[in-house]
């Protein structure tokens, strides 16, 4: 297959029954946009903002525990919230030690979290890639298993299993929204639909991780900026997804802060959803009319994150 690795539909089908008691089948909440003061439209909202850790990290947190064998030290993370809450979880569901490092910009909500789930969590760094470097170090330090969030095969095969789920629960659809930080989410649904449907990039102005890449013709370092820092702005993308991108995603958009902010609020308000920046970053694509659906045009939207406090919108 195009990705030059073992990301495929094959082992994405196999990995889906392994973690499949560990992760919730999320639901599916059909809208119209005329409820949010838009033209009608009706359009589908894929709420994994309902997974367990309160985002779509656990699936690819438990692949790597399923898949890989578990030192006695461990296992360690670098996150901007999400993914160290998904490690800390299913270290917790399956019995090992977690050591969280995370930047400085991650909010309270994501560290509450990660504490409650009984990890070890290291603040530090103002951005990802100094919490990844520290994490490194440890792992070196002390043998423990890195499960890095973004850029590891067991990590886009966990993800991938979503792209599966979505489509046993919405087999028409013809275009799929997902936000991209690093590009372990978008790079599994990607393999898991192998060009079979439209998949469009969502990203803020300030990280445009993938939207680069795609100029560049390869992963170049971006900007690590905006609201949604600490979910969608490592300094780039992934070098293994990279290649299933540029073989199956459509295009990247990018949507401003206000977008995102607005999405959120809609998201709140008017179906009470919550949302997180980058977890809502997808809707706000739609809301602010910078991705526009061809008439006809079977829309979905993956609403991937919810660690956040509604009252700070």
């Amino acid at each position: 297959m195009a990705q030059g690795n073992t990301v495929t539909r094959e082992r994405i089908a196999a990995m889906e029954p392994r973690i499949r008691p560990y992760v919730r089948h999320t639901p599916v909440l059909r809208v119209d946009m005329a409820d949010f003061d838009r033209p009608p439209l009706a359009l589908d909202l894929k709420l994994e903002c309902l997974q367990h850790s309160g985002s779509f990290k656990a699936r690819g947190a438990f692949t790597n525990l399923l898949e890989r064998p578990v030192p006695k030290a461990g296992v360690v993370a670098a996150s901007g919230g999400n993914h160290g809450a998904a490690v800390a979880y299913a270290a917790m569901r399956l019995g090992h030690k977690a050591t969280i490092f995370v930047p400085e910009v991650s909010p309270q909500a994501k560290l509450d979290r990660i504490r409650s789930y009984g990890a070890d969590l290291v603040v530090g760094g103002a951005r990802y890639a100094e919490a990844l470097a520290a994490s490194e170090r440890f792992a070196q330090e002390t043998g423990a298993l890195q499960i890095h969030a973004f850029n590891q095969e067991e990590t886009l095969v966990g993800q991938g299993t979503l792209g599966l789920e979505i489509e046993n629960d919405l087999p028409q659809i013809d275009t799929l929204l997902v936000a991209v930080g690093g590009g372990g989410l978008i790079g599994g649904i990607a393999a898991w639909y192998a060009g079979r449907i439209r998949i469009i990039a969502i990203e803020p102005e300030g990280a445009p991780t993938l939207y680069r890449a795609f100029e560049a013709g390869h992963p170049v370092d971006a900007p690590a900026e905006g609201i949604a820092a600490d979910s969608l702005a490592p300094k780039r993308v992934g070098e293994m997804m990279f290649p299933i991108a540029e073989a199956f995603v459509e295009r990247s958009i990018l949507v401003s802060d206000d977008d995102i902010i607005a999405a959120q609020k809609a998201l709140w308000n008017r179906v009470r959803i919550i949302s997180e920046p980058g977890g809502a970053a997808a809707f706000a694509a739609i809301l602010s009319g910078r991705y526009t659906p061809a008439p006809g045009e079977r829309v979905a939207v993956l609403v991937c994150g919810a660690n956040a406090n509604p009252a700070n919108f």
